[in-house]
């Protein structure tokens, strides 16, 4: 009992091999994305940085004596309690998003598109009306929306929010940072693609404190969102 005590403790209070963690894991995150293979599709590289990002966070936890489970992925009490929470996140994002577009419109506040670097029609291939195709690289992008749960609100954000531990308001921090970091990775300038995926983090960060650090909900929401936004690209 006193080891374990003793074991959370110094847990708590290694900032220092936090911050190494964060370092290594952040530099992978963004440097492995300089690796394209135009011979496969952008899901197919899109899977490729994100299980060498996820081969470093799992590293990185097995040096701390971490646990995918301890993060969050871990069989939900209640399963329909689980979907119920997935769709109050899910209408909190699109509701967040269209309150942003509100102000943007009225404000006439000027924002580029983004850098998103290719079209939709260039990542997944022409869409439009073409079921098979949707059906052929679907699961490749809920695996991704499985995976960036995993890594950005699992690992990520309890990093953060370890290495701000010392802190009245580390899971503010955690929050926000990874929020930031999300919204910037998918389009690596201050864009309108940046802030809205950032606001969709945002939402994922605080539903993820909000109802028990369970990551299954909020893995749910984000294959939805990723599910419809692909058929709306087929119809």
């Amino acid at each position: 009992m006193i080891d374990n005590i003793k074991s959370k403790t110094e847990l708590a209070t290694n900032y220092k091999g936090f911050l190494v963690d964060l370092v290594i894991y952040i530099a992978v995150m963004f440097l492995v994305r300089e690796l394209y293979f135009p011979k496969v599709s952008f899901i197919v590289n899109g899977l490729f940085w994100s299980l060498t990002t996820l081969a470093v966070a799992s590293w990185r936890m097995k040096v701390r004596g971490v646990s995918w489970k301890d993060l969050g992925l871990k069989n939900p009490k209640n399963l329909w309690k689980s979907l119920g929470v997935s769709v109050v996140i899910f209408v909190s994002i699109m509701i967040s998003i269209i309150i942003f577009e509100l102000v943007k419109d009225n404000l006439n506040l000027t924002v580029s598109s983004g850098n998103s670097s290719e079209s939709a029609v260039s990542k997944f291939g022409d869409l439009k009306g073409n079921w098979l195709l949707f059906f052929s690289i679907i699961p490749m992008v809920l695996l991704e929306s499985f995976l960036e749960e995993l890594l950005d609100r699992g690992f990520l954000m309890n990093w953060l929010e370890k290495l701000f531990s010392a802190t009245s308001f580390a899971t503010v921090i955690a929050v926000l940072l990874q929020a930031l970091i999300f919204g910037f990775r998918h389009s690596n300038d201050l864009s309108e693609r940046s802030i809205t995926v950032g606001i969709i983090g945002l939402i994922m960060g605080i539903a993820y404190v909000k109802f028990g650090r369970n990551l299954w909900p909020l893995i749910i929401a984000h294959c939805i969102l990723n599910g419809m936004s692909m058929v709306e690209r087929v119809l």
